[in-house]
């Protein structure tokens, strides 16, 4: 059976999978998105998303837990006036951010990275499936219009909590739905995982994304 690791803590991602039917595991990563960024000096929005999530990617597949599994890591980078938005974590942070937005538009990125973990050359057990050895990456982007937002609705807004973990400080799938006029691109990227391009890249392992719906009954 092909097991499929989600390598992240997101509650959206997880719920994204199992709202398409897609059996899979979470191992979270341990990354220091930081550090990571620090280290290979990346700065652009596109490429900052593909970064990480290969680096969470790559952190879970090394881990012996992985062993005969495809891994996949995914990051969000919210792409503003040239600027790069990851998560605010405070409300001063969120708030100045969410002032700017209200009534523009910026680009979500999200990158995705798939690590074949599975072994590749066959063994005794027919029931295994021969990995391709495959570590392949996509960056799915789409373009997020905000509506114009009050103080007093941005205030609620913060206060709730809910845009101070996600990537420019809003989200598409919660209370941050009643500001977003239009979505143009993949909404799945918007949520956090996009499953068209997860599709694609489980063909570039050899791998069907129907191997991971439920078995019919």
């Amino acid at each position: 059976m092909t097991r499929l690791i989600l390598a992240s803590q997101s509650p959206a991602r997880t719920k994204l999978l199992t709202e398409a039917g897609i059996r899979h595991e979470v191992l979270v990563s341990d990354v220091d998105e930081d550090a990571v960024q620090a280290r290979y000096g990346v700065t652009d929005p596109h490429d900052t998303a593909l970064l990480l999530a290969r680096a969470k990617a790559e952190a879970v597949a090394s881990l012996p837990e992985a062993e005969g599994a495809l891994v996949v890591g995914c990051d969000s980078v919210f792409e503003f006036e040239g600027e790069s938005h990851g998560k605010p974590y405070t409300p001063d942070i969120a708030r100045r951010r969410m002032l700017r937005m209200s009534g523009n538009r910026g680009i979500l990125h999200t990158g995705h990275w798939l690590v074949d973990c599975r072994d590749t050359e066959a063994d005794d057990d027919p029931g295994d499936s021969v990995g391709s050895g495959a570590t392949v990456g996509a960056v799915s982007s789409a373009e997020v219009h905000f509506m114009e937002m009050s103080d007093e609705e941005i205030d609620a807004y913060i206060a709730t909590g809910e845009p101070l973990h996600c990537a420019g400080s809003f989200t598409i799938d919660g209370l941050g739905g009643a500001f977003i006029s239009k979505i143009d691109g993949d909404p799945h990227a918007v949520v956090g995982l996009s499953i068209s391009t997860l599709r694609i890249l489980l063909r570039q392992a050899k791998v069907g994304i129907t191997e991971l719906w439920p078995a019919a009954p």
